[in-house]
C-alpha cells in the first residue's frame, strides 16, 4: 500500500483515525483497554484507527468521553469526521454563562482574604480576588506588562526573564515542578495555546529548569515562597474545576485557591484585610 493511499485512508495527522489513536496512546490504554472501558468491541476499534470504518457521530462522543478527551478537541474529532462541532465555546459575558461566572466569582470571593484565580488551560488569569492582586502589586505594579503578553499570564509570570525568579526563595525547588505540571497538562489537555507557551519560554530556561526533579517533590505539597522588600509570604495551591461543564469555555476553566503554608503568612493576609 501507498503512502498517498494510507493518508488518503487514515486521513493523516488531522484525520479522525490519528485523533482517537493519539488520545488512546496519551491514556496509556491498548485497543483492549478501550474495548473494556468504552464497550466498543476491540476489533471495531482496530477498524477506526486504520480507517477501514467511519465513526459515527455517537461513537465519536462515546470514544471520546471514555478517553476523558477535553471538550474543545471533542469538537476537532467530529469536524474530522465529517461532522459539525457540538459544544460551544462561549466568552465569558455570554449571558448563558451567568451560572457559571457567578460560581466563579462566588469562589473567589469566599476565599477572601487568601488569594485565587480563574485561568484557562493555557494558565491565563481570566478572573482574580483583591487578594491576588495585592500580591501581584508586592510583586510590581508592572509585572505584566515587563513579562509581555496579551493576557495575564501565570507561565509568563514565572519564567520570563523580568518576571518574579528573583524573588522566588526556593526557586531550584519549585521552578521543575511548575515547568513539568505544565508540560503534562499541555500534553494530557490537548493544550496546542500552553505548547506554544512553554516553546516562547523555553529560550529563556537553564537545562535545571527543564529536566531537574528536586527531592522536595516528595512532601505532599510545595509551597510557592516569595520575598520582597521585607515581605515574605508562603502559600500553596488546591485546584478545582467544573466536572460536567458542556461548553468549551466552562470546561477549561481552573480555579487555583492558595492557602497560607505558615502562620505568618495567614497573618499578613489577614492583617491586610
Amino acid at each position: 500500500m501507498s503512502l498517498a493511499t494510507l493518508e488518503h485512508l487514515t486521513g493523516g495527522e488531522g484525520g479522525f483515525p490519528h485523533l482517537l489513536k493519539t488520545w488512546r496512546q496519551k491514556r496509556r490504554l491498548s485497543q483492549l483497554d478501550l474495548a473494556l472501558s468504552s464497550g466498543v468491541s476491540q476489533r471495531h476499534i482496530s477498524f477506526l484507527e486504520s480507517g477501514r470504518a467511519k465513526p459515527s457521530r455517537s461513537m465519536i462522543l462515546q470514544l471520546s468521553e471514555t478517553l476523558a478527551v477535553p471538550l474543545r478537541d471533542r469538537n476537532d474529532w467530529l469536524t474530522a469526521a465529517g461532522f459539525a462541532p457540538v459544544f460551544k465555546s462561549r466568552p465569558l459575558d455570554d449571558p448563558q454563562m451567568v451560572q457559571v461566572m457567578s460560581a466563579v466569582r462566588m469562589m473567589l470571593t469566599n476565599h477572601v482574604p487568601f488569594p485565587a484565580i480563574a485561568i484557562d488551560r493555557a494558565w491565563n488569569i481570566r478572573m482574580s480576588n483583591a487578594p491576588f492582586d495585592m500580591v501581584s502589586a508586592i510583586i510590581g505594579a508592572d509585572v505584566w506588562t515587563r513579562v509581555g503578553g496579551m493576557q495575564r499570564n501565570l507561565m509568563r509570570l514565572f519564567f520570563h526573564p523580568n518576571g518574579i525568579k528573583p524573588y522566588v526563595t526556593n526557586w531550584k525547588a519549585i521552578a521543575p515542578l511548575l515547568w513539568h505540571r505544565a508540560q503534562r497538562e499541555a500534553e494530557a489537555l490537548g493544550g496546542k495555546e500552553m505548547k506554544q507557551v512553554l516553546s516562547e519560554l523555553s529560550q529563556y530556561q537553564d537545562a535545571d529548569t527543564l529536566w531537574a526533579a528536586e527531592g522536595a517533590a516528595l512532601v505532599p505539597v510545595l509551597p510557592l515562597e516569595i520575598e520582597k522588600d521585607g515581605v515574605r509570604i508562603s502559600l500553596f495551591t488546591v485546584i478545582a474545576t467544573f466536572g460536567t461543564a458542556q461548553d468549551v469555555t466552562a470546561d477549561e476553566l481552573r480555579i487555583e485557591s492558595l492557602f497560607p503554608a505558615d502562620e505568618a503568612t495567614e497573618r499578613l493576609f489577614r492583617s491586610a484585610a
